[in-house]
């Protein structure tokens, strides 16, 4: 079996290991990490996350921290959600955007403290940015990618698994709460949150050389609830109409193209990055907006959408960003991101390959 050796090129998880026993046959990369993304047995992974409990390596989702005396300055600098009322223990979803009001990361930010912040982020170099803008801005901060490497447990049984790890006291975390905690002299952040809308919870390892240990206390404890391997999956996550970013991005989009407008607060201070532009596009009118896209026919394409063109009357309006076959849905199913003067229920062309399939725009989420 061949090996990958660990680089600062392409890093693999401290669940690597974990994830090779259980069977992981693919990867993708991410963050510069190796991120398991099939186990061999699709159907399977995706019963578990609807009906039951799954297991996810999301150590990809790197963590900058940032402290000092003018962390909240900076986090608020890089988010332009208002993170004012932001309380200790407690987690918020923000959009970043550049000044150009593009979004370039949606991470969610965890505050630890008064002058410590967890950025929990999304496929970019954002420790390089956050370092950038605290250099150009003179701001009193230290900013790192500490030992951290999430693990989700994810699914409607998800609770009664981290209960039995950890104890009842985890249910009464609402979403995006979270709390230190310790399992077999491991320490970890619990928190309630994760990439479905199935439920679950993230545990944060924070000693990377205890990675496979933590992943059997986990799944040990997860076998009177059927636990099993997954990943973020690309089914799910369209269905429930959760924004990829980057898959469903490109580097013109801003928020209010990708349903983010609702975390844009446009009255805040001039300095925070890209509020001035969003200001500016906001007053102007938004050119795009995401949709869903549903295919008329029930036939089952192979793959996954990328970027495929969308028509209308033979004149092009946008592009699908994402697709899967839905089994909720009994239908291929996606995310087009459209010009603005579309509408909901509108008869279009996705050219796929060498195919013209007929489908119509949609509301999301699906489900």
């Amino acid at each position: 079996m061949a090996e990958i050796g660990p680089n600062t090129r392409l890093r693999v998880s401290p669940f690597y290991n974990a994830t090779v026993q259980d069977g992981v046959t693919a990867f993708s990369p991410y963050n510069a990490m190796l991120m398991p993304v099939s186990y061999g047995n699709p159907d399977a992974e995706y019963d578990r996350l609807l009906n039951g409990v799954s297991q996810w390596d999301v150590s990809v989702e790197r963590q900058v921290e940032i402290t000092g005396p003018d962390a909240a300055r900076l986090v608020q600098l890089l988010s332009v959600r208002d993170l004012s009322t932001i309380e200790v223990g407690k987690g918020k979803y923000i959009p970043m955007c550049d000044h150009r009001g593009v979004l370039i990361n949606d991470p969610v930010v965890l505050k630890h403290g008064s002058h410590t912040f967890w950025l929990s982020i999304g496929d970019n170099n954002i420790l390089m940015w956050a370092r950038a803008i605290a250099a150009e801005r003179g701001l009193n901060v230290a900013i790192c990618e500490p030992d951290v490497s999430p693990m989700a447990v994810q699914g409607p049984k998800a609770e009664e698994v981290v209960a039995a790890v950890f104890g009842d006291w985890v249910r009464a975390l609402r979403y995006f709460w979270f709390a230190p905690a310790e399992i077999s002299g491991i320490p970890v952040i619990v928190q309630r949150s994760g990439y479905s809308k199935q439920g679950g919870f993230e545990i944060y390892l924070r000693d990377g050389s205890r990675g496979t240990e933590l992943w059997n206390i986990v799944k040990e404890a997860g076998q009177p609830w059927g636990i099993g391997p997954g990943n973020p999956n690309p089914i799910e996550r369209i269905e429930s109409g959760l924004l990829s970013y980057g898959g469903d991005t490109d580097d013109q989009t801003t928020p209010f193209e990708v349903r983010l407008g609702k975390y844009v607060d446009l009255d805040l201070d001039d300095d925070v990055i890209g509020i001035t532009a969003l200001r500016r596009i906001k007053a102007e009118g938004v050119r795009r907006q995401q949709l869903g896209i549903v295919f008329d026919t029930s036939e089952r394409h192979p793959g996954h959408a990328i970027w495929y063109d969308i028509e209308k009357d033979g004149q092009k309006i946008g592009h699908m960003t994402c697709g899967a076959w839905s089994p909720r849905a009994q239908a291929m199913i996606g995310f087009a991101l459209v010009g603005a003067e579309h509408r909901v229920g509108e008869a279009v062309d996705v050219k796929r390959g060498g195919y013209r399939d007929k489908a119509r725009l949609c509301a999301l989420p699906f489900f």
